[in-house]
C-alpha cells in the first residue's frame, strides 16, 4: 500500500502510464498495461486502496482525482485498443486487398481436345511452308467426292458398305448427297476457283460406314494438301513432306516412300516414319521384346499421297502437262 498519497503522485503515475499506453501496438500489450495499471493488483488501484488512511480533510480530493484518473486511464485505454484493431484489420486488409482495376484471372474452362490440338500442329506445319487453311462442306455432291476424283461410278469406294449416303436422287433416280468420305472433293473445288499457283490445306471429319476397331471409325478427322504450279515435280512432293514430318515429328525422323495406288493421283505413294518408340528397331530397347506400336517392322505409316492425276486436272481445265 502506498503510503503518503498526494496528488502529486497520482499525476506522475497518470502521466508514466499515458506515456507507456502510447508506444503499445498489440493487443497483448495492452492487456499487460491494464493489469499492471487498472487490475486488482494494479498500480493506480494500491493508491486507491489507500485513500482510507489518509486524514479525513485530504481524503475527498484525493479520492476525487484517484477516480478522474482511472476513469481517464479506461477511456484512453479503450481509445488506444480500438485504434491498434484498426491497425491489425488495415494490414489485413492490405495483405487481402483487391485492385478492381486489374483485370481478371482467366477461368480454367477446359482445353482444346487432342484432335484439334493435333490437326492445328499439322496445319501450322505447312502453313510455315507457304500453304494457306480452306474447309468445304461435310455434306458433298457425288460429282466431287466421286466423279472429279477420277472414281467412277463401279469403284468399291462408292459400296453401301463405304459410303453414307443422304436421302436425296437426281433426275436419273440415283443418290447424289452423301456424307463426305474423304476431303479429297477439296482438290476439285479449289481447283475450280482459281488459277496456279494453289497451296492448300483442308482439315476436316470425314464419313465411311465401318465397323469401329482399334485402327478405324465411322466418323474421323483428315487433312488434305494440294500444292499444283508450273513444273512441280515428285521431288517438291518428297521434299515437302519430309519436312512436314521433321517439324510435326522432331527433326531426327527418317521417312519411306513406296508406291501405293489412289486413283486421284499417279503415281500414288504411302509415306512412313521410322518408329519413335522403337528408334525404327522393331524391338524395345533392351529387351527382346517387340515393339507393339510399328509392329515389330520400324516403320509407322502416317500418310498416302501422290501426283495428282492428270486427268483431275483436266477436269478441272488444267493442262497436266504443264
Amino acid at each position: 500500500m502506498e503510503p503518503h498519497i498526494t496528488s502529486e503522485h497520482i499525476e506522475e503515475l497518470r502521466d508514466e502510464a499515458l506515456k507507456e499506453l502510447d508506444h503499445l501496438n498489440t493487443l497483448e500489450d495492452l492487456d499487460s498495461w491494464r493489469v499492471s495499471y487498472l487490475g486488482r493488483r494494479g498500480r493506480l488501484t494500491d493508491i486507491l486502496r489507500g485513500i482510507g488512511d489518509l486524514p479525513p480533510e485530504q481524503r475527498q480530493a484525493i479520492g476525487s482525482l484517484g477516480n478522474r484518473t482511472k476513469s481517464s486511464l479506461e477511456e484512453r485505454l479503450e481509445q488506444r485498443t480500438q485504434a491498434v484493431k484498426d491497425m491489425e484489420l488495415g494490414r489485413l486488409a492490405e495483405r487481402d486487398r483487391i485492385d478492381v482495376t486489374l483485370p481478371g484471372r482467366p477461368i480454367k474452362a477446359g482445353r482444346l481436345h487432342p484432335t484439334t490440338q493435333i490437326a492445328r500442329e499439322i496445319c501450322n506445319a505447312f502453313i510455315a511452308m507457304g500453304f494457306q487453311i480452306v474447309e468445304g462442306p461435310e455434306v458433298e455432291w457425288d460429282r466431287y467426292n466421286f466423279e472429279m476424283l477420277n472414281i467412277p461410278r463401279d469403284h468399291p469406294a462408292r459400296d453401301m458398305w463405304n459410303t453414307l449416303w443422304i436421302d436425296h436422287l437426281n433426275e436419273a433416280g440415283e443418290h447424289s448427297m452423301l456424307l463426305r468420305t474423304h476431303t479429297s472433293p477439296m482438290q476439285a473445288r479449289v481447283m475450280e476457283g482459281m488459277r496456279p499457283p494453289v497451296r492448300v490445306v483442308v482439315p476436316g471429319k470425314c464419313y465411311r460406314y465401318e465397323a469401329t476397331d482399334n485402327t478405324h471409325e465411322w466418323h474421323f478427322y483428315q487433312i488434305e494438301g494440294l500444292a499444283v504450279d508450273d513444273g512441280i515435280t515428285f521431288a517438291d512432293l518428297k521434299g515437302t513432306l519430309y519436312e512436314f514430318a521433321r517439324r510435326l515429328f522432331g527433326p531426327e525422323r527418317k521417312v519411306r516412300f513406296r508406291c501405293d495406288y489412289f486413283p486421284f493421283v499417279e503415281p500414288g505413294v504411302d509415306m512412313s516414319i521410322d518408329c519413335f518408340a522403337c528408334q525404327g528397331k522393331g524391338y524395345v530397347q533392351d529387351s527382346t521384346e517387340g515393339c507393339r506400336i510399328c509392329r515389330e517392322s520400324g516403320w509407322i505409316e502416317i500418310m498416302g499421297a501422290g501426283m495428282v492425276h492428270p486427268k483431275v486436272l483436266e477436269g478441272v481445265g488444267y493442262d497436266p502437262s504443264i
